[in-house]
């Protein structure tokens, strides 16, 4: 008989996998930092920072307050133990996983093959630069600024060629310089060649790394995790489940379009919490909310990001981060960072249909964490929502 899980035993399972639902220590040091990332195995990288740049924000939302210079070290500077590749979106991965997406080089490498011989010559050049200098951002071969073309947003032939090796792994990620990314030869970063892992044990581990993260997810999701094939996901979910470390279960709701239950596995090593206490605000490239199908079906919560919607249309405001209390997404904020002026404004806040009354009280403590954590001196609710007036008084 197939296991059976609850919603609500789900949710709690995914959280708990995630790492929610465990006490913030005092100072978060670099071995709990890395726990984390090891935890989610890929941490996405995003550009805007009206808030926070969303790298950052999953680690608070894990850990509370923590050291970034710590994480910047990890992740930033080519001697840590993390890179970046195209292992969900743009993400910091450990440099050890990066075999593991040698299939994916390859693609990139079939779908660039015209390109690679048309540029032969300025490829030559690019890699002898690097092997002179060392790991070098685009800025630094061209002293004038790009000139847009076409769909690669003003990118001149040498980012686009620089950007086109980096996804065959011909150069990988050295750091960056401010939040430009540098390039450096395979020997430069990793201490020699990249060692690929064959596309099945790769796609196998993948799925397997994405469970363990998940803690419960249908094959959607396994798949969404690494951007993989459903059809190869399927295949690897079926031999880890013949191997013991995926369990068939059914979720109540967790449906295709025609009706029929999604395939869905628990990981052996997952279950749900009888309990889980949490509190946070959820960057839109968290994990937990990445995947919109999951986040409706795992939470009722439906979620657009709106920095991409025009002003007129959006519902929610510009920056909208969803908030977690305990194992609901109870409510919304749009949160803008005024460094100049010290202050961390609330420019709307919205409760969800049938969320408790006390949201703001366990909201507020966890804007005032944040607030601090950047270095602001105050926070102000200046904008909409039927959850401000609650929020402004708890702050109050």
């Amino acid at each position: 008989m197939v296991e059976q899980l609850s919603l609500r035993e789900a949710r709690r399972t995914a959280l708990a996998a995630q790492g929610f639902g465990r006490s913030h220590p005092p100072t978060a040091g670099a071995a709990r930092i890395e726990a984390v990332l090891h935890r989610l195995r890929v941490l996405q990288i995003d550009s805007v920072n009206v808030f926070e740049r969303s790298h950052y924000l999953p680690l608070l939302a894990r850990l509370g307050p923590y050291d970034r210079t710590r994480l910047d070290r990890m992740v930033l500077d080519p001697a840590g133990a993390f890179l970046e590749y195209w292992a969900h979106e743009a993400t910091f991965l450990p440099k050890a996983d990066l075999g593991l997406f040698a299939f994916r080089m390859e693609h990139h490498r079939a779908r660039h093959a015209e390109e690679l011989v048309e540029r032969r010559d300025l490829i030559g050049a690019l890699k002898a630069e690097i092997a002179d200098r060392g790991p070098l951002a685009a800025s630094e071969f061209e002293q004038r600024p790009s000139v847009r073309q076409g769909p690669w947003w003003g990118w001149s032939d040498t980012k686009r060629t620089l950007e086109v090796l980096f996804r065959t792994g011909d150069l990988v990620s050295a750091g960056r310089r401010g939040f430009e990314r540098r390039y450096g030869l395979p020997e430069q970063v990793l201490g020699g060649p990249l060692q690929p892992v064959p596309k099945a044990e790769a796609i196998r581990e993948l799925v397997r790394r994405a469970a363990v993260a998940h803690g419960v997810a249908a094959l959607p999701d396994l798949a969404d995790y690494h951007r993989l094939r459903s059809d190869d996901t399927a295949v690897a979910a079926q031999e880890l489940e013949d191997a013991g470390e995926l369990v068939p279960v059914v979720v109540p709701g967790w449906e295709r379009a025609d009706g029929k239950p999604l395939r869905t596995w628990r990981h052996v090593d997952a279950a749900p919490p009888s309990r889980l206490r949490a509190a946070a605000v959820l960057s839109p490239f968290d994990p937990v909310v990445w995947q919109r199908d999951r986040l409706l079906r795992m939470f009722g919560f439906h979620y657009r990001i709106s920095i991409y919607t025009p002003a007129a249309e959006r519902v929610h405001g510009y920056y909208v981060l969803p908030v977690l209390v305990d194992d609901r997404l109870v409510g919304r904020v749009d949160l803008k960072s005024d460094r100049q002026g010290g202050r961390l404004l609330v420019q709307a806040a919205w409760l969800e249909p049938g969320s408790s009354p006390d949201v703001a009280d366990r909201l507020a403590p966890v804007l005032r964490d944040a607030a601090r954590w950047q270095g602001l001196e105050a926070i102000e609710v200046v904008g909409a929502g039927d959850l401000a007036p609650a929020l402004g008084a708890a702050l109050a």
